[in-house]
């Protein structure tokens, strides 16, 4: 064959042979870069954090006396410890706040218990829904006496109504004011939806919406909010992603379906929400029973524990009484156990082998707020530092720190009880907890806790006397 007719001939057959190459690597070069693509949850695995933006709220996210608390932070750290990496927290104290962020494509994950509502599923990408809630109308049930307590929509004409900017409640209220032009109401961007129930319980204003859970979680300390009327079906709870990819999305599909079905999130659920009553510290009834049923069972033990650490007896017995009822066998939604409601790590080091055992968690306990004691300045004196004591027990040292950074601030004394017991329930409002560093706390109830043990100790005292006179 000549060259000419074989050059022809292989010509086709090397095109043929380079185009086939050519796809060949081009397509292995796409499928290459397929493969060493990182998905957003590989970049979150491989930099070993969750970046997570959340909300400084009593449902969410607040520093408790011991540890990091709040029903859904408890959640997400649940998951962090699933894919193995740890969690790098962005506090933010409004649902607007958080929103902004996330729109700015801020964190791996907004944590800021949102509903999902049609608007938003336009604008961001949500994950599984993880909690039902209805939103309701709350007012102070003073209103029953000047009859204008809300029954229906209608009754909202008139009334001071407010609720925070860009949250769902707002979003109600618009609907609302369509359907009725009398109707007005104001939103803010100053106050969290906690900061306004309180606002509502102090009658600075008629009204506000809230989330169902957030009511039952605030009820507790404001006996005199009452639930008006629901104004929705049962809306869901969900986390927003980072957009433009689901690997996050499907992870956490996946870890939630296998959560539920081990039945950690109703066990999770049951402790933040299903135990915020099971403690009645003003039940004084109940109390002069206990004291003549329980008490002599366990007096010689406060009396040993208070003579071994310097405390008095019966502030020990009443702090019990305040923690369990002199129940050994009492557990609270937190987790603590026993007499002295002692946490598991503070039992390890203060020597308790059984939290149920009474002598040792009463021997802990004392042991505990003996050294709690310790840590105060002298600057607080003796008629002050079992108040200071028993408030840390309560809602941890950081928090009476911030407190008294915060009493400097507004020229109060920061080592005198009568002048803390004013500052400290300021740290639930946004514009006094913002630049503190422990952040939001439940600051009234410390107060309220040593109002009890205050109460207890009479009772106690009037009684020991009236048997030592017989």
């Amino acid at each position: 064959m000549k060259l000419m007719q074989k050059v022809r001939i292989l010509t086709p057959v090397l095109a043929l042979i380079f185009f086939v190459f050519g796809w060949y690597s081009n397509s292995f070069v796409v499928s290459k870069n397929i493969t060493i693509k990182k998905t957003l949850l590989k970049k979150i695995k491989k930099k070993k954090t969750l970046d997570v933006i959340i909300l400084n709220s009593p449902t969410v996210y607040f520093v408790g006396p011991v540890r990091e608390m709040g029903f859904e932070y408890d959640l997400i750290s649940d998951y962090a410890k699933e894919i193995g990496v740890t969690l790098n927290l962005k506090i933010v104290n409004t649902v607007e706040e958080a929103l902004k962020l996330t729109k700015d494509n801020v964190g791996d994950i907004t944590i800021a218990g949102l509903t999902i509502t049609p608007s938003r599923e336009q604008e961001f990408l949500f994950g599984p829904q993880y909690y039902m809630v209805k939103e309701i109308l709350v007012c102070n049930q003073s209103m029953y006496k000047t009859n204008n307590f809300p029954r229906d929509v209608e009754d909202m004409i008139g009334l001071n109504i407010m609720v925070g900017k860009d949250t769902s409640y707002e979003q109600t209220l618009v609907q609302i004011s369509k359907e009725i032009s009398e109707f007005k109401f104001k939103t803010t961007s100053e106050f969290s939806t906690e900061e306004l129930l309180t606002m509502v319980y102090k009658k600075e204003i008629d009204c506000t919406l809230s989330d169902s859970n957030i009511y039952q979680v605030n009820q507790r300390y404001y006996p005199e909010l009452k639930l008006a009327f629901v104004l929705s079906e049962h809306k869901s709870l969900a986390w927003a992603l980072r957009k433009g990819d689901y690997s996050l999305k499907e992870s956490l599909y996946d870890w939630l379906n296998r959560y539920e079905r081990s039945g950690k999130m109703a066990s999770l659920k049951a402790s933040y929400y299903a135990s915020l009553k099971l403690f009645d510290y003003y039940d004084t009834k109940v109390f002069h029973k206990r004291l003549k049923r329980r008490l002599p069972k366990y007096k010689k033990m406060f009396q040993e524990a208070g003579e071994k650490y310097n405390i008095p007896w019966m502030l020990l017995a009443a702090q019990s009484y305040q923690e369990s009822h002199w129940n050994p066998r009492a557990k609270s939604h937190t987790g603590v156990r026993g007499m002295m409601m002692l946490t598991l790590s503070t039992a390890k080091q203060m020597g308790v082998k059984s939290r149920l055992n009474a002598k040792q968690s009463i021997f802990g306990g004392a042991k505990y707020l003996a050294s709690i004691e310790k840590r105060f300045p002298p600057e607080v004196t003796q008629s002050n530092r079992w108040a200071f004591t028993l408030a840390a027990y309560n809602v941890g040292m950081g928090h009476i720190h911030d407190a008294q950074v915060l009493a400097r601030k507004l020229h109060k004394n920061p080592y005198v009880w009568s002048d803390m017991k004013k500052v400290l329930p300021l740290l639930r409002q946004k514009k006094y907890y913002k630049n503190l560093k422990n952040g939001y706390a439940r600051g009234d109830e410390p107060v309220r806790y040593i109002d009890g043990i205050q109460h207890y100790i009479d009772i106690i005292n009037k009684k020991e006397n009236l048997n030592s006179s017989l």
